[in-house]
């Protein structure tokens, strides 16, 4: 469920902003900006050692949320960062979650642990998330970065995302 991104999304909205204005609930995003503003954010790939990995500049109105397996939520794919940019935050949380997963690959440089022994209360029972990703080979980065591409762009092509970013292991 795309609780952060809802959260924020509905701080912004009772807010009732006039001038330029955003909330970020751990890293996702509601941003308010009237006609003419403009709005920077960047993208950090491993929250581990942050550095600025990439910039976004936004025009209008929208959400942004970042999934990965370092992140807060667990997952079941192996992306380093996927950022999305959708129509408001809890859009763009969902879309994250649902793209991060779809970067992945089978590889033994991959570990993956039941859900449940990695957080005791999580919702995603006994399924497989991944808690480590050591070096991967080229050909496995860009076949991981592929699948979740078809995703991101799948998800666009319905207008449910405007914009995403996928990272794995220094290629993006």
């Amino acid at each position: 469920a795309p609780v952060a991104g809802a959260v924020a999304d509905e701080i912004l909205d009772a807010m009732q902003p006039t001038g330029k204005a955003y909330v970020n609930d751990g890293g996702d995003i509601a941003v308010h900006l009237p006609p003419g503003e403009t709005f920077e954010a960047g993208i950090v790939n491993n929250p581990l050692k942050p550095a600025l990995d990439a910039q976004l500049r936004l025009v209008e109105s929208c959400g942004i949320a970042t999934s990965g397996w370092r992140g807060r939520s667990q997952s079941l794919g192996i992306a380093d960062a996927v950022t999305i940019v959708a129509r408001n935050a809890a859009e763009a949380d969902a879309a994250a979650t649902l793209v991060a997963n779809a970067v992945n690959a089978e590889h033994p440089a991959i570990r993956r642990l039941p859900a449940r022994a990695v957080k005791e209360d999580s919702d995603l029972g006994d399924l497989p998330v991944t808690v480590d990703v050591g070096p991967l080979p080229p050909a496995v980065v860009r076949a991981a970065l592929a699948a979740g591409g078809r995703a991101a762009r799948a998800l666009r092509a319905r207008g449910l995302v405007r914009a995403a970013y996928l990272a794995l292991q220094g290629q993006a």
